[in-house]
């Protein structure tokens, strides 16, 4: 098996240290981690950094793996657990299995949180991601936000350091276009797709204090209706992989298990 890790806004692949490290004792080594463009790797110019843009992007890179290895097994977070699920409706070819913990945003009433309403507002979204991701932000500060909603301060401070590219401007850009890309109710029109995600094997994490991703019951509807099952991370939230790595790894393994 390949496990593929694609992670989302505002991360590097650093996010996914801890449960790689614990998926590597479990015996899963060689794990794929992609960074999106803008997320850890170079924004190239003329990418427009839309919903469409990244879902094309992942499949890109999962083409020449799929080519060498084999169907993978995807587990997306955040911006990018809903393009592995955009993904997984419309080339399930690619795919082993899939698993995402963002699909509480494909319900029909679903809202977004209001950092993410913030960016999509003009001026106000500039505003934001300057403070956030300008070269005179307070990185001090940016960290301990992390910190406070719940990433490990070490995961913290690579996140925003970053190997290739970290936290910056261009990050900042890539956040406000694909924001402003998938306003509902683009987000809702594509979840009326969802039934075709159930091509392949799907598990949908719900980390009970997540607060960015829809209600327990918005990420349980949509759950059902891709087909997926759904494995419950009690207490974790939004980076629920870096919180509690060898539970995050337990229910990977077990889902795994199941799918053969």
């Amino acid at each position: 098996m390949t496990v593929v890790l694609v992670h989302g806004n505002p991360e590097t692949p650093a996010v996914w240290d801890p449960l790689v490290d614990a998926l590597d004792r479990r015996g899963i080594h060689g794990v794929v981690r992609l960074a999106p463009p803008g997320f850890g790797a170079p924004l190239p110019d003329g990418f427009p950094a839309t919903a469409e843009a990244y879902r094309d992007w992942l499949v890109d890179e999962l083409e020449p793996i799929v080519a060498r290895d084999g169907p993978v097994d995807l587990v997306g977070h955040d911006l990018d657990g809903s393009h592995t699920v955009r993904v997984a409706m419309a080339r399930p070819d690619l795919l082993r299995s899939w698993v995402s913990d963002t699909l509480g945003a494909f319900a029909p009433d679903y809202v977004w949180h209001e950092l993410a309403q913030r960016w999509q507002t003009p001026g106000t979204g500039e505003a934001d991601v300057a403070e956030r991701f300008g070269p005179d932000r307070d990185v001090a500060a940016v960290e301990a936000v992390l910190v406070g909603r719940g990433m490990p301060a070490a995961v913290a401070r690579d996140v925003v350091a970053g190997q290739v590219a970290g936290q910056d401007e261009a990050m900042g850009r890539a956040i406000l276009a694909h924001y402003r890309s998938v306003v509902q109710p683009v987000m809702a029109d594509a979840g009326a797709d969802l039934p075709a995600a159930a091509a392949r094997p799907g598990l949908a994490i719900v980390a009970t204090a997540d607060r960015v991703v829809g209600s327990e019951a918005q990420r349980r509807g949509a759950a059902a209706r891709a087909g997926a099952r759904v494995a419950v991370l009690e207490g974790l939230g939004h980076w629920w992989m870096a919180q509690d790595p060898e539970a995050a790894a337990g229910v990977l393994l077990d889902f795994w298990d199941l799918t053969g």
